[in-house]
């Protein structure tokens, strides 16, 4: 390639750049108007959205030096934002965790984030969102190939929007008939969540989510009401074949706990059977705690309904 052509793209990625960090404010010196870096406020939202870890398993994630990581740690340890645990499989090991204080001070900045972005988006109409979502995704596809970073992941996720309640129900149909040879009772239950979702629908508590891989839908997750105060239901997770692997099903769990806290709810509920084994890890994963079995039979089959429940608020007491 031509010298000249070469060092005019490289002149048009830094302009980009210049552009949008100040877009998204990271050149102010606190971010979010706040005491803490940009790479302090990634530090948080991981411990924040990963749970406890090694700092080994953070620095590498994130990409940071050791020193640099460490650091950042000695600061957020002095201020009780950060402490280490045992871990549960190896007493000797240590995870980093973030601390009741540390928390309820990352959530409020958390939503400053999120209302900063949703800002941004509500500029453009829903056309040009997805555009610069798609752009997004591309820039992060062709810079994150073979980086092993967990950002580096091939989907977007938006709000519901029309017709995707329709695609939610026809999919939870077909995909469970395929998987698990449930009958069509089982998708019309799924459309009556939806239309009640859609005839109560409280934005201010409520949320539906869907996730897309290059322009087509693959997943769904939902945060409603659960009928006593305090209290959230997650419903209608659904991931595609295509996105399984990708860490799609524990991202979206994500969103909904964010979600949830910002509203204010104190715990989260949510209802599967014995027979979503990969839904049921996800849940393990992040806490969840099994509170209630009955042996049922429903859509065609012997099963067992089950009822997870987790403290939103709960925060692991430090040794």
């Amino acid at each position: 390639m031509h010298d000249t052509v070469f060092d005019g793209r490289v002149a048009d990625v830094r302009a980009f750049n210049r552009f949008f960090t100040r877009q998204i404010g990271v050149l102010r010196e606190g971010l979010l108007h706040s005491e803490y870096t940009l790479t302090e406020m990634r530090v948080l939202y991981e411990l924040a959205n990963q749970g406890d870890q090694p700092a080994s398993t953070l620095g590498r994630d994130l990409g940071l030096d050791r020193g640099y990581l460490s650091r950042i740690l000695a600061k957020f340890e002095s201020q009780g934002l950060v402490a280490k645990v045992p871990s549960p499989s190896d007493g000797r090991a240590k995870l980093l965790h973030l601390t009741r204080h540390g928390r309820a001070l990352y959530e409020p900045l958390d939503r400053r984030s999120r209302e900063e972005v949703g800002d941004l988006l509500s500029r453009l109409g829903e056309p040009d969102q997805l555009r610069m979502l798609e752009a997004m995704r591309t820039i992060r596809e062709l810079l994150d190939t073979g980086s092993g970073l967990k950002y580096a992941q091939p989907f977007v996720l938006r709000a519901h929007g029309p017709g995707d309640m329709e695609w939610i129900t026809r999919r939870h149909g077909a995909i469970y008939t395929a998987a698990q040879g449930w009958d069509a009772s089982f998708e019309k239950l799924v459309g009556e969540i939806c239309a009640d979702f859609e005839r109560h629908f409280d934005p201010a508590l409520e949320h539906c989510w869907i996730a897309e891989m290059g322009g087509e839908r693959v997943g769904s997750i939902a945060v409603a009401r659960g009928g006593e105060d305090g209290v959230a239901k997650l419903r209608l997770l659904l991931v595609e074949e295509a996105a399984r692997g990708s860490g799609l099903g524990s991202r979206l769990v994500d969103e909904c706990h964010r979600f949830a806290r910002s509203a204010g709810y104190r715990k989260i509920r949510l209802w599967t059977t014995d027979q979503q084994k990969e839904a049921r890890q996800i849940y393990l994963a992040k806490g969840y705690t099994l509170v209630a079995r009955e042996p049922v039979r429903a859509f065609g089959h012997a099963m067992v309904n089950e009822t997870w429940e987790m403290a939103l608020d709960a925060d692991r007491p430090v040794a």
